[in-house]
């Protein structure tokens, strides 16, 4: 089970991922001028999303016998889980662990942050063995 988590590959995706997830990042402080943290969180998922998948799709999974309609469909599947992971961890941290932390400073940026970083292992075996295949 930690085998695909032992490889190129993995780096590989981290380190598109980890791009994916500044751009995440970043774009959920910027809608949160314009939303409330929840909705926030959701879009800027979304954007860090396609930037994944441009990424993952060029860089990680190269070999994919998938076609490219398919990946997309499998990769937004995949997303979906983690998307929810992401949100429920977000809100948790922001409205109940880090207050109860007695954490006052930069809240949503600490819980956005720990809710991207949640779904990375689940995210890669998904499009491994699914999204990518």
């Amino acid at each position: 089970m930690i085998q695909p988590f032992m490889s190129r590959q993995f780096i590989a995706f981290l380190l598109t991922g980890g791009t994916a997830a500044l751009v995440n990042f970043i774009t959920r402080i910027i809608y949160n001028n314009w939303m409330g943290f929840s909705s926030a969180v959701v879009l800027a998922y979304i954007t860090g999303m396609v930037t994944a998948y441009i990424l993952a799709r060029i860089f990680v999974f190269k070999t994919s016998t998938q076609t490219l309609q398919r990946s997309m469909i499998l990769f937004a599947l995949v997303n979906l889980l983690a998307i929810i992971q992401t949100w429920a961890v977000s809100l948790m941290m922001a409205y109940a662990v880090l207050p109860a932390l007695g954490v006052t400073q930069f809240t949503l940026e600490i819980a956005h942050a720990v809710g991207i970083v949640v779904p990375v292992f689940t995210s890669f075996l998904g499009h491994k063995y699914w999204s990518f295949r």
